[in-house]
């Protein structure tokens, strides 16, 4: 619908009443008469008075056929922003519902931001959640948006451009998650001329002269197509269109052509009266022309997140010509073209939530990502994989169709089936195939996810995961896990500190002082505090002047500026709770930590070695970080496992280095399991096509221990090698 000059209320209402003929108007004249007096004055930069544009912004809205409340709030929707009205008048003159979508309107509309970039994300994040409460608000704002870009002209070129970026960016893709497929192409048509001025004045001069052929090859298509359709007494209806410009544009752009070479700009719609019409017009329109391998897609039988549907098809034409077929019942032409409003059913006192309609789960998707993310840029970027799709189907087992974007792989797919089948995934089975984890889905795969209760998300996984869902749900699970290890190490820090000179934990380190602390910093918990000393965020110094009291204080202070008489003293402090398992030769009051780079077990050869913050460090005699501590000889102790002591279980690394073999995880997993060790991490990488390599953290009992689980990975079908691991560190004292 294009805009008219000199618009009357008169039209929206005779517009309304083509699909509500009984509609109650009233609301409708006394929001015009609220409105009007709200925006007395007001002129838009066109020089009509400014209340032409939410009168336009109504009008658009009849086009979704919208109930008479939304229409009077889209009179009313500038009034809270732009005059003296508050959400308060509003809801008193016009009740509840009205104020809630004036109001979610206003809160989109208020935000200020630093960069481009953050606006884009921050009106993504409103929009989705004004999605989540009513979707009303979203299609109102992108009424509001079409017509704004339709009176673009009366705008500074800067204001044009970023404006039309924004649009691109947001509102064109929000338009086509909605099935609203007329607004994002009109969305884009806009945005190109003022995006990239050039190259659409260019378009524009190629496509006039391209019309009349086009018009022609159309009306000759139409005309062998029905022929065809009457022949087999299917009853249709035939038409067709040139491609949208910003739709030449961009194939253009992607695929590096010039205008000559695109060959399918003309598209071809038929609509029939049934399911099985749509298929037996397929039939004819390939018996007409070649089919191009490749270009069939059945959207029927798998329709589009966004509720889509239809037959598209690419043919040959005898002179080369590249044509696009859609076929559609009359049904999924009205949804093709109002979307969601095809299937609005809207209840007394507001909109149905979204997890009543299966066909906007992608709305429920983007709001677990706005929690999950705190950046607005991060957002941002991983929203765009939702918003932008290229979508590949694939079946779980039991034949339910989850799709995907293009380059999804098993670790979308396992998040998409549920949280916890995501967290512990270490590969699947696709079509009764062990494949890795970084395997590309494709159209038609069956897929059923591998889980092991030991696995966990980490950071190489935001490499392969391309739904904003599946990474949303890793980086939250990283960060989970990072922030609970940053609260250990934070408190053992705090305390190591206070037993260094001597402050007993107990009593200067107790739960009231670090409360008192956390808020001292402006920290909303105590865990918090932790949090930001084990991350080295907080001054380990400021923290204990606020924990100590004044004179303990300035005599830690003193005694920090006295020379140590040896680096032994100053690990004198008492052993963590829980023990080691390890006996030094310097004493039993120390802070004693087994090195990461090595993991040492019961049964390796031992040494310590004296590190100013993490007190005694014990490693392997083999480890080759501890060789490159050789010339500080006066830092390393004797150590010896105890003898007897508490039975407990240690980690150690392991690196297995497989062929590509159905069930060759799941064999390994069970293997290990067998020895009665735990797996307690596992990172799976891919070395050639027919090998890949896995790096284990194992928890065993001792050396005997390790070596028979060992053997037993060594003796799984496909397993090449398994060798214990241990890595080179940087030690910074």
């Amino acid at each position: 619908m294009r805009p008219r000059k000199g618009i009357h209320l008169e039209d929206i209402i005779e517009s309304l009443r083509r699909y509500e003929p009984e509609a109650d108007v009233e609301c409708l004249l006394k929001a015009y008469a609220f409105a009007s007096k709200a925006h007395g004055g007001q002129v838009r930069l066109s020089g009509q008075a400014y209340m032409s544009h939410p009168m336009e912004v109504a009008l658009i809205l009849t086009t979704f056929k919208m109930p008479p409340e939304v229409l009077t709030t889209a009179l009313l929707h500038d009034t809270v922003e732009d005059t003296e009205t508050t959400v308060t008048e509003i809801e008193a003159n016009f009740g509840k519902e009205v104020a809630h979508m004036v109001e979610g309107l206003t809160k989109i509309a208020k935000i200020k931001f630093r960069s481009r970039e953050e606006r884009q994300a921050e009106n993504v994040r409103k929009m989705i959640l004004a999605l989540s409460e009513d979707i009303r608000i979203v299609v109102i704002k992108l009424a509001d948006r079409l017509h704004n870009m339709r009176t673009l002209e009366y705008l500074m070129p800067e204001r044009q451009k970023a404006i039309s970026e924004e649009t691109l960016d947001i509102y064109a893709p929000i338009a086509n998650r909605l099935g609203i497929f007329w607004l994002r192409r009109e969305l884009e048509d806009l945005s190109f001329k003022y995006v990239h001025p050039v190259e659409y004045g260019k378009l524009i001069k190629l496509t006039k002269e391209y019309k009349e052929e086009a018009e022609s090859l159309i009306h000759l298509i139409c005309k062998r197509v029905k022929e065809g359709l009457l022949k087999e007494r299917i009853a249709a209806e035939v038409s067709g269109r040139t491609k949208g410009l910003y739709a030449i544009y961009t194939k253009m752009v992607d695929q590096n052509l010039d205008f000559d070479q695109i060959y399918d700009i003309i598209g071809i719609r038929v609509m029939t009266k049934s399911v099985v019409g749509c298929y037996g017009a397929l039939g004819i329109v390939h018996s007409l022309w070649k089919p191009i391998h490749g270009k069939l897609k059945d959207y029927i039988a798998l329709p589009k997140e966004n509720m889509y549907q239809s037959l598209h098809t690419t043919v040959l034409m005898n002179t080369g010509q590249r044509v696009e077929f859609q076929l559609r019942t009359q049904q999924m032409h009205i949804v093709s073209e109002e979307g969601f409003a095809a299937h609005w059913h809207y209840k007394e006192g507001g909109s149905p939530p979204v997890d009543d309609n299966k066909s906007l789960f992608w709305v429920r998707r983007l709001i677990d990502l706005g929690k999950d993310l705190d950046n607005s840029e991060e957002f941002l970027e991983n929203v765009k994989v939702d918003l932008f799709p290229d979508e590949v189907y694939v079946f779980t087992p039991q034949q339910e169709v989850k799709a995907f974007p293009r380059g999804a792989t098993p670790i979308d797919f396992a998040y998409a089936v549920h949280t916890e089948i995501g967290d512990h995934c270490v590969g699947a089975l696709v079509n009764s195939k062990e494949v890795r984890l970084d395997y590309i889905l494709e159209n038609g795969d069956v897929v059923e996810a591998i889980t092991v209760d030991t696995q966990q998300p980490n950071k190489d996984w935001l490499k392969i995961a391309k739904t904003s869902h599946a990474r949303s749900k890793i980086i939250s699970n990283i960060r989970t896990r990072e922030r609970a290890d940053a609260v250990r190490l934070g408190q053992e820090i705090i305390e190591a500190e206070l037993l260094k000179y001597s402050f007993p934990p107990e009593k200067y380190f107790t739960v009231p002082a670090l409360e008192e602390a956390a808020k001292a910093f402006g920290c909303k918990t105590s865990d918090i505090l932790l949090q930001r000393v084990g991350f080295q965020r907080i001054p380990l110094h400021s923290l204990l002047q606020r924990l100590l009291p004044a004179k303990e204080f300035k005599s830690l202070e003193a005694a920090k500026k006295r020379p140590l008489k040896s680096i032994m003293r100053r690990l004198s402090w008492r052993r963590p709770k829980e023990s080691v398992g390890v006996r030094v030769s310097a004493g039993d009051n120390m802070l004693i930590n087994l090195a990461i780079c090595c993991n040492p077990i019961p049964g390796d050869g031992i040494a310590g070695y004296a590190s100013g913050e993490k007190g005694l460090v014990i490693h392997c005699r083999s480890c080759p970080t501890l060789k490159d501590m050789e010339p500080n000889l006066e830092k390393f102790v004797d150590a010896q496992w105890e003898e007897n002591g508490k039975k407990r279980l240690y980690h150690a690394s392991i690196m297995v280095h497989s062929r590509n073999r159905p069930w060759i995880l799941a064999n390994i997993s069970t293997a290990i399991a067998h020895c009665k060790a735990n797996i307690y991490d596992a990172v799976v990488s891919p070395t050639d096509n027919r090998s890949g390599r896995l790096k284990l953290t194992v928890e065993v009992e001792n050396l005997p221990h390790l070596k028979k689980m060992l053997d037993a990975v060594k003796k799984v079908d496909g397993v090449k090698s398994a060798v214990r691991l241990m890595e080179k560190v940087t030690v910074k004292e």
